[in-house]
């Protein structure tokens, strides 16, 4: 595709331009601005504090640093605070690991080769971003790259390599470079079990079941700790600290446009609701990434991740024809696109018995180019996941179609992952800016660890400065009253913590 192509097909048919399924926020700091209407609904809903009793003075923990999420970013975060002497817990709503990073599957970005160095990184994802991105972010994450595997190595992470002992690298779409590091198709899994098992060992608190339902302020307005939930006893606690940081992930179980989710079960926006009632500003928080190859079929794999690894070794899109109608490394909104326009409007997508639209992915084109074995070698998750349902993707095409994927915007941060809250840092999905309106494959990962170890290093710092003033929700009731004076009467109350399932 030519530029101007790419910019039509992203128009026409990407859902980040279907203007139906947006509005403008009626409240708080970024009033007027363009949301999802299902993130819209839950920035504008009521807290759950509402009603409820604290006594704000009867501290249940007391930390220096508070990590709110249990995935890479925060794991990442917290060893990093560990690590500068403070006192750290994890507050997390499931259990420890359970996160988005569990899932990705392709690889992590970092420039290590010889033909390749950050300046050329950096290129591809303000490119991918459509230049959209903060550029110091995107600076600081090719700078740190090539220290975060080195980090992960050091730790653990066992990364593919060949007889030589040198790195496997591959190309994602938008690359213009080699640099797709991973283990396997199971990436995220192997860097989440690596940063799990060196928070077990290294004496940070972890708290399971037990999310954050709203940020606690010091009566100067900074960051000063947070109230818990215990989903299991239903009782509130009472979390101080001198820094917070936020690294609660993305949103995709409020399935956009009614679009099925690669994410897991608690990626509901709720760092995003926590700091933005609390006075955080947003940025592109109407962006949102939709995979391109996400399993259409059978119906029990709908919504499912098929790494772009997938396509970086080789395996094409292709229509009900046969026929190949998008280069197979787009970068993922324009791939996303050109498949809906090819199901939508030139109807030459795979009926399938459930209505749900889909084309080929042409995986038996990985074993004919790279020969017999490589998709049991480089993507066994893959191969078993549909073997489960009687489909040898080794010698028979996958379906798949769009799925909603991830949250390119969130909190605005700086280069620190300092939030405009003072005390309060955010990392990994839950933070916007690094990629624009677009991310690349494998920096998610990169993002991931680059900003935890960031947030929870200058966080750590920011605490020995802290004096712990008395605790306050008075932005809580400000946030209500500003609801009411716009008239916004819903029984709903955020964040959600859970996906509703019900037709109730």
């Amino acid at each position: 595709m030519t530029p101007e192509e790419r910019q039509e097909v992203l128009r026409r048919f990407h859902p980040d331009f279907i203007e139906e399924g947006f509005r403008r926020l009626k409240v708080g700091i970024d009033k007027g601005s363009r949301l999802p209407l299902e993130m819209a609904d839950v920035f504008e809903a009521g807290s759950r504090l509402n009603g409820v009793e604290l006594n704000l003075d009867q501290v249940d923990y007391e930390v220096d640093v508070l990590v709110i999420g249990g995935g890479g970013s925060g794991a990442s975060a917290a060893l990093e605070a560990r690590a500068g002497g403070a006192s750290v817990m994890i507050a997390t709503k499931l259990r420890f690991g359970d996160a988005n990073t569990m899932m990705a599957q392709g690889g992590i970005q970092a420039a290590v080769k010889a033909n390749d160095n950050p300046g050329i990184h950096y290129l591809d994802i303000m490119g991918g971003g459509r230049f959209e991105n903060i550029p110091e972010l995107v600076r600081a994450a090719v700078l740190d790259a090539p220290l975060v595997i080195a980090w992960l190595e050091e730790l653990g992470t066992m990364f593919d390599k060949n007889e030589q002992g040198d790195m496997i690298a591959i190309h994602g779409g938008g690359t213009s470079r080699k640099r797709m590091h991973a283990a396997r198709d199971y990436t995220g899994a192997e860097i989440m079990r690596t940063l799990r098992d060196e928070v077990y060992n290294r004496e940070i608190k972890i708290v399971e079941f037990c999310p954050a339902v709203e940020l606690l302020l010091d009566t100067d307005g900074k960051a000063a700790g947070a109230v818990l939930f215990n989903l299991e006893t239903e009782q509130y606690l009472i979390a101080r600290a001198k820094t917070v940081i936020i690294a609660t992930g993305g949103s995709g179980r409020l399935h956009y446009q009614s679009f099925p989710t690669s994410n897991h079960y608690g990626a509901t926006a709720d760092g995003l609701v926590l700091g933005y009632r609390a006075g955080a500003k947003t940025i592109y928080a109407d962006s949102v990434q939709y995979h391109p190859t996400g399993g259409a079929y059978p119906p029990q794999l709908l919504g499912l991740l098929v790494t772009e690894k997938t396509r970086g070794l080789g395996a094409t899109p292709l229509n009900i024809k046969g026929e190949q109608f998008v280069f197979h490394l787009e970068t993922r909104d324009v791939e996303s696109s050109a498949i809906i326009r090819e199901c939508q409007e030139r109807k030459l997508g795979v009926p399938l018995p459930t209505g749900v639209p889909a084309v080929w992915l042409d995986s038996p084109l990985i074993e004919l180019t790279h020969g017999e074995g490589t998709i049991e070698r480089q993507l066994p998750a893959m191969l078993r996941q549909f073997a489960r349902f009687e489909v040898d993707i080794r010698k028979e095409p996958m379906l798949i179609y769009p799925t909603l994927h991830y949250q390119n915007g969130g909190l605005l941060i700086d280069e620190y992952a300092r939030s405009t809250v003072e005390n309060l840092y955010v990392a990994g999905e839950a933070a916007g800016g690094i990629h624009g309106r677009n991310r690349l494959m494998g920096n998610s990962l990169l993002d991931i660890i680059v900003f935890g170890r960031r947030a929870g290093k200058h966080a750590v710092a920011a605490s020995r400065e802290v004096t712990l003033k008395p605790l306050s929700l008075e932005h809580v009731k400000s946030y209500q009253h500003e609801l009411e004076k716009a008239g916004i009467v819903t029984d709903r109350v955020s964040p959600m913590l859970l996906p509703r399932y019900t037709h109730r």
